[in-house]
C-alpha cells in the first residue's frame, strides 16, 4: 500500500516548497512541555553529572536549552561511553529511557567507563510529538557535514570540539504505529515519492551499523531486553523489509544515511527501537527495555 496520495498537504506529484513546509508547521501544536518532563530532571541530576548546555534552538517565539549529561571527574584512562535520546521526538521512550539509565543504573558502571547522555536532542519534537523539526527536516538523516538541522549540527559541533573518541553509542529510538498513520505520509508527500507501509513489529528491535555490525555486542543487548520485553518477530527473516543479522536485530548504513548512530566512530554501536503501541507492554515496559539495550550493551563491553 502507498502513501503517496493519503496526505492532506501539497501535491503528491511535486515536492514540498516553502509554502507547504509553512502549512505543515502551522497545523503543529504543543502536545507537553519540555521544560516540566525533561529539564526539571536533568536539573536533579546536577547533584550526580556535569550538566552543560551544548547548543540552544530557537523556533518563532520558543527557546531550547539542549543539556549533556557526563560524568564527573572524567578519567581520560577510561573508555567512553555516548548515550542519545529524543533524535526523534515523538520516540517518547528513548528521552525517558536515557533519563532513566542516569537516574537507576548509570552510577554502577561510571568506575568502568565515562558517560556523556544527551537525552533531548529535538526538543521541539518533543513537544510537538513529531518526527520532523519546525521546517520538515528529519534529524535522524541530518548527521552530515554541512547539516541542514539543527539539532543535529548541535551535537556534530559539540562532539567534534571535544575530541573524545567512544567505544560505544546507544542511539534510543521507537517504531510507532504513527510511523504509518502520519509519518510516512508526510513523507511521501514532502518529497512526491510513494512511501510503503511499514511491517510495524510487535515488540524491540535493534538497528546495527552495516559497516561495523558487531553482531556479539547485538546479540547481548537483545538478551538483556528479552528478560524485560517481548522480542520483535521477523516476517519472512525481515524486520521493516530489512533482512535479519540475527533475531531482533537489522543492519542499516548509519554514516551513509546520515544516522544518529553514525556521528561516532565507535567500534560498538546500536539504535533501539521500542514499540509502545503494543498490547502486551506498558509505557514503564518500554522505558526498562531502553535501560535494559544500555546495560544489556555495557555488560557485553565489560567481558570483552
Amino acid at each position: 500500500m502507498s502513501d503517496s496520495d493519503s496526505y492532506a498537504i501539497g501535491d503528491s506529484r511535486v515536492p514540498w516548497g516553502i509554502a507547504e513546509k509553512a502549512a505543515w508547521r502551522a497545523v503543529q501544536e504543543k502536545q507537553r512541555s519540555y521544560s516540566e518532563l525533561v529539564e526539571l530532571r536533568v536539573q536533579a541530576l546536577m547533584e550526580h553529572y556535569d550538566v552543560a548546555q551544548y547548543g540552544s534552538l530557537s523556533y518563532d517565539s520558543d527557546e531550547y536549552a539542549l543539556h549533556a549529561l557526563s560524568s564527573k571527574n572524567w578519567n581520560p584512562e577510561l573508555p567512553n561511553i555516548l548515550v542519545t535520546g529524543g533524535v526523534h521526538g515523538y520516540e517518547t521512550s528513548g528521552v525517558m529511557g536515557a533519563l532513566s539509565f542516569l537516574e537507576t543504573a548509570c552510577e554502577a558502571y561510571q568506575g568502568a567507563f565515562n558517560f556523556l547522555v544527551m537525552p533531548c536532542v529535538s526538543p521541539w519534537a518533543f513537544e510537538t510529538i513529531n518526527r520532523w523539526n519546525p521546517l520538515a527536516i528529519d534529524p535522524n538523516r541530518s548527521f552530515v557535514a554541512n547539516s541542514p538541522a539543527e539539532e543535529s549540527a548541535a551535537v556534530m559541533d559539540w562532539l567534534s570540539r571535544r575530541g573524545w573518541d567512544f567505544l560505544g553509542h546507544f542511539d534510543l529510538h521507537e517504531t510507532t504505529d504513527t510511523d504509518n498513520s502520519e509519518f510516512r505520509p508526510a513523507l511521501a508527500a514532502r518529497d512526491a515519492k510513494p512511501q510503503d507501509h511499514w511491517d510495524i513489529p510487535d515488540g524491540f528491535y535493534g538497528v546495527a551499523d552495516s559497516s561495523r555490525p558487531s553482531p556479539e555486542f547485538q546479540r547481548a543487548i537483545i538478551e538483556s531486553v528479552a528478560r524485560v520485553t517481548h522480542i520483535a518477530p521477523s516476517i519472512d527473516g525481515r524486520i521493516i523489509g530489512e533482512t535479519l543479522q540475527q533475531e531482533g536485530v537489522i543492519c542499516y548504513d548509519g554514516k551513509g544515511l546520515g544516522l544518529c548512530m553514525g556521528v561516532t566512530d565507535a567500534p560498538f554501536v546500536t539504535t533501539t527501537e521500542v514499540y509502545p503501541d503494543s498490547p502486551l507492554v506498558t509505557d514503564n515496559d518500554c522505558i526498562a527495555a531502553q535501560v535494559a539495550a544500555v546495560t544489556g550493551g555495557l555488560e557485553y563491553l565489560l567481558s570483552v
